[in-house]
């Protein structure tokens, strides 16, 4: 197979991902938009864990919602627990690594904010963990993943929101995570500030 061939099947691959996840992702990130509206506009806050790719989509979202996605606004409260170094490694050399995120939401959540929760398989412990702390503190949360939702399906409760993308690759379900995240920030905006007027 030729490299033109392999990124040709790869660019056919995301869009047949993204139309076969479409009619089951819709209402969960409708959801998404809603929790995040309600914390945002009652003075909350969203907090945004995961690792590697997920931990550059926590980023990603945190300044869209921070400084803007398309459209200007005032700044949005929203935090990525992936980025303060010493924090991460105080954490993991004092505690383990499994706790990295669950100190952060133990020590700066509230009542009424929102965790997003990003896992492509759903087993990371570590985002598990910030589950946990996330609901004693009477936080809710989104949860994005993938493969069937892993064990953080059954760490989730009424009122929780679960946007699972219907596949297995993981280079498929971190596009579609960043897609479901696009959308989010627009659902957001949309929220706050209507339709503009150019849109029809």
């Amino acid at each position: 197979m030729d490299l033109i061939t392999r990124i040709t099947q790869q660019f056919d691959e995301s869009i047949a991902a993204k139309q076969a996840a479409t009619e089951e992702l819709v209402g969960p990130i409708s959801e998404a938009v809603e929790l995040m509206v309600n914390a945002l506009t009652n003075g909350g806050k969203v907090l945004a864990c995961g690792n590697g790719g997920s931990a550059g989509d926590c980023q990603h979202f945190a300044a869209e919602l921070v400084g803007r996605f398309e459209r200007e606004r005032p700044g949005l409260a929203a935090i990525a627990l992936t980025t303060d170094s010493s924090a991460l490694t105080a954490i993991g050399n004092d505690y383990s690594f499994n706790e990295i995120f669950s100190k952060q939401v133990a020590a700066i959540g509230q009542p009424g904010d929102v965790l997003l929760a990003i896992s492509t398989s759903g087993n990371s412990k570590n985002v598990q963990l910030a589950i946990e702390a996330a609901h004693a503190r009477d936080m809710t949360i989104v949860a994005l993943t993938g493969k069937g939702g892993g064990q953080m399906v059954q760490q989730l409760k009424q009122g929780d929101v679960h946007v699972c993308v219907p596949h297995n690759r993981t280079a498929r379900i971190q596009e579609i995570h960043l897609l479901a995240i696009h959308c989010i920030c627009d659902g957001i905006d949309l929220s706050l500030l209507g339709e503009e007027e150019n849109e029809s």
